[in-house]
């Protein structure tokens, strides 16, 4: 809940502003400023205060603890300019919501941490759990001196300055601090699931990495489970800040002892169907289980199946061993193999305000950009330092969506660009189809050309529409000439894409010619050429007098269908609502 506080009329103006548009996650204390801020800090997860920046410090100080558990805290001043992240901006959130108030109320966000300042992404904002000199290996990347980053596996992080660089996999230096007056030593960032010993500039980052997989008899204990559990990772060496989740079988799903092992560990429990599980080959089966809940094998088999292809039974079956009685509790502990993960996003048509806040994120979370060149240039100076750019020229697309997915399958956060809509004549069907289970795929939308060509237009697409590509380099033209006839039969609103390049000029004269058949020469048509762009141009023109010599690559021509009117020098096609009947009566 965000806390929102104010002592003067303006500020209450800005502050119920934000109220109403944030009805379900704000709540506003009135009365005494120093009273509200006192409650609001003590109730809720984040505050913004319409105050002075110098009032709501003398506030605030006599209830600060602890920068992990403070709430995040943002001030905007009274004339509502600016919104300043004030307290807790990594672990408060407090960068984040500066910049949502700032959207909401059209206020500058004003963020001066020095990792948010210069791109680089601060350690304790990568949602992993993480151990050691935090602070001190933040100022090493920040300085530019030197990093060492040592990884069990590669994992997709997003990207780090070049002064990081690989070292050996495996262990850091850890280690005595350095004696008073010594020179201090180079920086190491680990990533890993060990535990290891971190020297005074070593950090770890905790990947979720490893499964646990648990069986478990009836009216087991909380505790038993929970002590197997952190018993057999200490044993084997293992940070139980790497676990992903606890597995088992369905028949435990509503256990108590395992349901609480999970709270305790801050994981969630996955379950399998024991017919699943007892498909899954285990080197410790037993007859137990299977009596039990119709599987030879739960933890080891439950362990295996959620981390997947790939996944390394570190530590088989074991046993808790509770004091004067039977055991109740058994675990398995599985290593996930590295997942990558790729996002393939639309940039839109090419306005710059028209990428999405979405596509920005994923672009800044990638370490590896893939794409065509001339779109990585539209973007490059939205992407992190140290992001390791892939581009190629026109005609490439398979072998772009390839290295994506291999760069992805190599544990990297990948990013694969398209214009427009990343699904839609663009990468994501190539990447897709080489894709497998084996890493993670998000689909980031962008604005079409249609929409934006659309939205220029007037509201062509208000009925029933579709899109056809006159391109005949990847499909037959006799399958995109039934399919242009069909559209035309079916009297459907048409977005005509790639219509005609020097080498094809035939395929768009044919194409309206075949909408002709079964539309008047005075239906309304739309030329669109780069939407959006800044040397954008449009024109409406019919069926009958179209120029197709005026059209390009570059540009998209909307068919209306039999409804489809020009308004106010508008191409508008009605939905067939009641009143528009009505009205032309």
């Amino acid at each position: 809940m965000i806390g929102l506080i104010s002592a003067t009329a303006a500020g209450a103006s800005a502050r119920d502003r934000l109220a109403t548009a944030w009805p379900d996650r704000t709540r506003v204390y009135d009365g005494p400023v120093r009273e509200a801020v006192e409650r609001a800090f003590a109730e809720c997860d984040q505050l913004v205060c319409f105050l002075a920046t110098g009032a709501t410090v003398r506030l605030l100080a006599p209830l600060l603890a602890d920068k992990s558990t403070d709430p995040g805290v943002v001030c905007v001043d009274e004339a509502g300019r600016y919104a300043v992240s004030l307290l807790g901006g990594h672990a408060g959130g407090a960068n984040s919501l500066a910049t949502e108030v700032g959207s909401t109320l059209s206020a500058t966000p004003v963020i001066t941490t020095a990792t948010d300042a210069t791109g680089i992404p601060g350690l304790d904002t990568l949602g992993l759990p993480f151990e050691g000199a935090v602070a001190t290996v933040t100022r090493a990347m920040l300085d530019g001196a030197p990093v060492t980053l040592r990884a069990d596996t590669v994992w997709p992080l997003p990207p780090l300055p070049p002064n990081v660089t690989a070292g050996v996999a495996g262990g850091v230096a850890g280690g005595v601090p350095p004696a008073p007056g010594t020179v201090r030593p180079d920086a190491t960032l680990l990533v890993s699931d060990r535990v290891v010993p971190l020297g005074p500039a070593d950090v770890v980052l905790r990947p979720p990495s490893l499964v646990v997989g648990v069986g478990a008899s009836r009216g087991v204990g909380v505790d038993e489970v929970y002590g197997l559990v952190v018993d057999v990772l200490r044993d084997a060496g293992l940070s139980a800040l790497s676990v992903g989740e606890l597995a088992t079988v369905d028949a435990k799903a509503d256990e108590p002892g395992i349901a609480g092992a999970a709270a305790e560990l801050g994981v969630p429990v996955r379950t399998y169907p024991a017919d699943v599980l007892a498909s899954v080959d285990v080197p410790n089966p037993s007859d137990a289980p299977l009596a039990a809940v119709g599987t030879p094998s739960v933890a080891e088999a439950a362990a295996l199946a959620a981390a997947g292809r790939g996944g390394e039974l570190l530590v088989p079956k074991r046993k808790s061993s509770p004091q004067g009685r039977p055991a109740m509790a058994t675990c398995a502990v599985v290593r996930r193999a590295p997942r990558g993960r790729l996002a393939v996003v639309g940039l839109g048509p090419g306005a710059r305000d028209l990428v999405t806040p979405r596509a920005v994120a994923e672009l800044r979370r990638a370490s590896v950009l893939v794409g065509l060149d001339q779109y990585v240039d539209q973007i490059r100076d939205l992407l992190r330092p140290g992001t390791r750019v892939i581009e190629s020229g026109l005609g490439r697309e398979e072998e772009r969506a390839r290295t994506a997915v291999a760069e992805a399958r190599a544990g990297h956060a990948v990013a694969l660009i398209g214009s427009g809509d990343a699904g839609v004549y663009a990468m994501a069907s190539p990447a897709l189809a080489e894709a497998a289970d084996d890493i993670e795929v998000v689909g980031v939308p962008g604005v079409t050309a249609a929409l934006a060509a659309a939205a220029i237009l007037g509201a062509p697409l208000g009925h029933d529409h579709v899109s056809i590509s006159l391109s005949d380099l990847h499909t037959p033209w006799e399958v995109i000439e039934r399919r242009v006839r069909a559209a035309a039969e079916a009297d459907i609103v048409v977005t005509f894409y790639n219509p005609r390049s020097r080498g094809r000029d035939w395929q768009l004269p044919k194409a309206l010619a075949l909408l002709a058949e079964h539309r008047t020469g005075t239906t309304p048509v739309g030329v669109v050429r780069n939407a959006s762009r800044p040397d954008g141009t449009s024109h409406l023109t019919t069926l009958a007098r179209i120029d197709p010599t005026t059209v390009d690559m570059m540009t998209v021509v909307t068919v209306g269908n039999t409804a489809t009117r020009e308004i106010a020098g508008r191409m508008v096609t009605p939905r067939g609502y009641r009143w528009q009947s009505e009205g032309a009566r």
